[in-house]
């Protein structure tokens, strides 16, 4: 049996209650003889539904005249049609990125890698890898929850809360040099709060909270991040965002500290037991654009330096670095 179509029934109800008139057809002069003929009785309201009916709505697309081009619908200046994401529907995006970072954090070599990237939410719930979540909003909307899978729990004009899980691969001691000798860091699990809060149309402060979920050595984290849009268009976006990152003592023992016992202490000739305290100073500009309403390219250039016990940490080679990003995706 084919299946009930209630648009099909609306649209035969509508013919049965104007018998003879087509849908979208004009009336004939007979028609609109007949139509004047009605008794007087009630003309007025009439004639105030005829002209309610016949006075176009400016904020939807009208119909063609014959010949002509349709009209198209009017939409906000202050919303960029090719960012448009309605709430509730399922987006995706695919593509990949580029990096050159540094080994690790302080280190002096740098790595260069090339990775795919994904992206997918519905409504409030998003999943995406690192550099995907991004691509998925558009300028300050991207900002908050990170990689992984993530939910908003609470979320007005200017403020927005939420929870998010992720994977921390945390360190492979063998992949670099300066690291040989080192305990690994196991891969976690971190569980993250995210919060911002739009300032001004121009500012928005965010914040953010991770714990390891699994307690696999990887402590806490807490960073705090001010941005700014520097410039936006229809098409594009430049930003800038200052940030400021401190962790626990488990988290500085695991990534810059150096047990007693260790060979990378009989290597480095020392060994460092780092206590709480502040991290890392960033600075960073991203630019967004969209190449068409499908394809977006974003790059990304940080620049940042180590502070407290990470800076005077023996494994920190160099307290200075920097960082290039960039990915293209496509996005339904």
């Amino acid at each position: 049996m084919a299946p009930f179509n209630l648009p099909l029934v609306w649209l035969l109800g509508l013919a049965a209650i104007q018998p003879g008139l087509a849908l979208g057809q004009a009336l004939t002069p007979a028609d609109a003889a007949a139509s004047a003929a009605l008794p007087a009785a009630g003309g007025s309201n009439a004639n105030a539904a005829a002209s309610a009916a016949t006075t176009p709505d400016l904020t939807k697309a009208q119909a063609p005249g014959p010949g002509l081009p349709p009209a198209p619908a009017v939409t906000s200046a202050e919303e960029p049609s090719w960012f448009t994401m309605p709430g509730d529907d399922f987006h995706y995006l695919i593509g990949a990125s580029a990096s050159y970072n540094p080994e690790y954090a302080g280190a002096r070599r740098m790595s260069a890698g090339l990775k795919p990237m994904w992206a997918a939410s519905w409504g409030k719930w998003r999943l995406s890898s690192s550099g995907g979540a991004g691509l998925m909003g558009f300028g300050l909307e991207s900002i908050g929850p990170g990689s992984g899978a993530s939910r908003d729990l609470l979320r007005s004009e200017k403020l927005r809360l939420g929870l998010s899980l992720r994977l921390d691969n945390g360190r492979d001691s063998q992949a670099a040099a300066y690291t040989e000798g080192l305990p690994d860091v196991p891969r976690t699990v971190r569980l993250r709060f995210y919060a911002s809060y739009v300032l001004t149309p121009e500012w928005q402060l965010s914040a953010a909270w991770s714990q390891d979920a699994l307690g696999r050595q990887g402590g806490a984290n807490f960073d705090v991040n001010l941005a700014r849009r520097l410039f936006r268009s229809s098409s594009s976006e430049l930003m800038a965002g200052l940030s400021l990152s401190a962790s626990d003592s488990r988290y500085m023992r695991s990534y810059f500290g150096v047990p007693p016992d260790s060979p990378a202490a009989k290597r480095l000739g020392q060994s460092f037991e780092p206590g709480a305290g502040l991290n890392e100073l960033g600075l960073s500009l991203s630019y967004i654009r969209a190449l068409t309403p499908r394809w977006m390219f974003n790059a990304n250039a940080g620049a940042m330096s180590l502070l407290g016990p990470a800076a005077a940490s023996p494994l920190t080679e160099r307290r200075y670095g920097y960082s290039l990003n960039m990915g293209i995706g496509y996005r339904n």
